[in-house]
């Protein structure tokens, strides 16, 4: 029903822009929305933005409200996370998933995810 599979990461240095990929294969009539997590060693998964694919609408965590863009483009099913000045802090693997149904865009929790990528990992150095 749903596949995604993210690409773009890499190993940039502090301050440097990186744009991550997901492309979506999503098959269902209801509404759905995609987001984007990133989770670090020993930790859980931190939402970071995502967006409503009818309509465009966006929500963002706080620590990237600025630097991050998330964007789609319906024509190729991709969604996208444009991150500019990047902070070492920010190094972590980040994955796209997705939100099928009704459901709040602004919810940031991990649960409200049915389906996720493999991950690609975004490495900032200082």
């Amino acid at each position: 029903q749903v596949q995604l599979v993210e690409s773009g990461g890499g190993l940039v240095q502090a301050g440097d822009s990186l744009r991550l990929s997901c492309a979506a294969s999503v098959r269902t009539n209801s509404p759905y929305h995609m987001g984007w997590f990133r989770q670090t060693p020993g930790k859980e998964r931190e939402f970071v933005a995502a967006i409503r694919w009818s309509g465009g609408s966006t929500a963002y965590a706080d620590s990237v409200r600025g630097r991050f863009t998330v964007s789609r483009d319906n024509a190729k099913n991709t969604m996208y996370l444009q991150m500019n000045s990047l902070k070492p802090e920010d190094t972590a693997v980040y994955y796209c998933a997705a939100s099928i149904g009704i459901r709040n865009i602004n919810d940031a929790s991990e649960r409200s995810y049915a389906y996720w990528g493999q991950g690609t990992q975004v490495t900032v150095s200082s």
